[in-house]
């Protein structure tokens, strides 16, 4: 906070966000990736407005309500395979932290218990949260160092980052090192968490074609439930409504938020299988009940703003034009290419990112302490484009309602901003000290 300058954000339309003295920006990064449908979406606004005047908060403990109630049944005929009840929470962590705990709960009381399964299995550089089960799975130490007493411990893989992998290595690699460790230690492994083919927070990393189709192959194969954290990947980020479903994948437990919403207000949903629901029914005696709950859980105004979202997703239009943006950011994408100083990019539906390079030799990297994508963030914002890198990554995540004019103008903005900056960058000492968070 001590060199934190706040961009103060009044209004904002579509794409376009307005600060406190009228200059407007593109959101190229969906307010933190949770913006599905742009600002002020005439049918969110709309279905938010109409269940205001019912009723804006009742809970879902003990009670329900109609939109709630809706979007469960909504939700389950869109998740993949035979996903179908829902527990609702308020955000990314929460959904997280419950798929948790409903795992480990499962193990205690399913048909055959097995309460030794009390462990998790989760991929290095992960992200999952900031509550504290999230964080245990998580495996960035910049989030969770300071904290790593307060966290469960948890068996760690190495990050199938396809960047990062020599030629002649594919997903079979890394399967065969998760094999391993899920032969000699499934009996205590409850769960493995996985962000389904892209590590968002640790700098949009790119899992190897067929790794999560293995993933659940092996997980299956060994008896460990699969969670799938699509809080970033979910609600047609990636192309299709869900990640697993590039690879036929279907976890045990699915979790969303951020877009589900389309981002007007907190609300997360954990998904999971009938045979696991089944585990947690029984009498008050029994203690089978999944004593976990949130007093704004399947909040009204937040299912009325999802139920919206999710009808302006599946219909044939948005479906279409989703498709033509893709192959225009990709386009946008093979542009940067021919940059001196853009090392590569990487793309997965509407998800892209950045890398850069100081010199020709494309493998070498900036040092950090230049902070070069903030460079570039900065300058863009200088403007009107409004970007959030991660570390020296570059992330694009436009909302979906972008115009092909609104995309080329990102494209430009951003390809400016790095000739700009590249071509004569600031030093390490001229950067630390500037306001602004990366």
């Amino acid at each position: 906070m001590a060199e934190y300058v706040p961009l103060v954000i009044e209004r904002a339309e579509g794409v376009w966000l307005y600060d406190t003295a009228g200059k407007r920006y593109l959101d190229g990064i969906s307010s933190m990736w949770c913006n599905l449908f742009g600002h002020r979406h005439p049918k969110i606004d709309a279905a938010i407005h109409t269940q205001l005047d019912q009723v804006a908060h009742a809970t879902s403990l003990g009670m329900a309500t109609p939109p709630a109630i809706e979007l469960a049944k909504r939700l389950a005929e869109l998740a993949p395979g035979d996903l179908n009840h829902v527990f609702f929470g308020s955000d990314g962590s929460s959904a997280v932290e419950a798929a948790l705990k409903i795992a480990f709960q499962y193990w205690q009381q399913c048909e055959n218990p097995q309460p030794r399964k009390t462990r998790f299995l989760a991929l290095g550089e992960a992200y999952h949260g900031d509550t504290l089960g999230s964080a245990s799975v998580g495996g960035i130490d910049r989030f969770n160092a300071m904290f790593k007493p307060l966290l469960f411990d948890v068996i760690r893989l190495r990050t199938p980052d396809r960047q990062k992998m020599p030629p002649d290595v594919g997903a079979e690699y890394y399967l065969a090192e998760l094999e391993k460790v899920l032969a000699a230690q499934h009996k205590e492994i409850a769960a493995m968490v996985i962000e389904p083919c892209i590590q968002a927070a640790a700098g949009m990393v790119f899992h190897p074609a067929g790794y999560l189709r293995g993933v659940r192959e092996l997980t299956r194969k060994y008896n460990v439930l699969l969670i799938a954290d699509e809080i970033v990947t979910g609600c047609g980020r990636t192309g299709p409504l869900f990640a697993c479903e590039l690879e036929g994948a279907v976890p045990d437990l699915l979790c969303l938020g951020k877009s589900l919403s389309g981002g007007y207000l907190p609300l997360s949903a954990t998904i999971a299988t009938p045979e696991i629901y089944s585990a947690f029914l029984g009498t008050s005696a029994s203690g089978r009940s999944f004593r976990h709950g949130h007093t704004y859980a399947g909040n009204p105004l937040g299912a009325a703003a999802a139920l919206a979202t999710l009808e302006i997703l599946t219909s044939d239009a948005v479906q279409q034009r989703l498709l033509d943006q893709i192959t225009q950011l990709e386009q946008i994408l093979a542009a940067l290419r021919s940059q001196p100083h853009v090392a590569s990019t990487r793309q997965m539906g509407m998800i892209a990112a950045v890398e850069l390079t100081p010199s020709a030799d494309r493998n070498e990297r900036y040092p950090a302490d230049m902070r070069i994508a903030y460079q570039i963030c900065r300058e863009a914002l200088k403007h009107g484009l409004w970007l959030r890198p991660l570390g020296d990554t570059l992330v694009i995540m436009p909302p979906l309602c972008i115009t092909k004019d609104e995309l080329n103008f990102l494209g430009d903005l951003l390809s400016t901003a790095i000739a700009t900056v590249t071509d004569n960058p600031l030093p390490a000492e001229a950067v630390s000290g500037i306001a602004g968070d990366d």
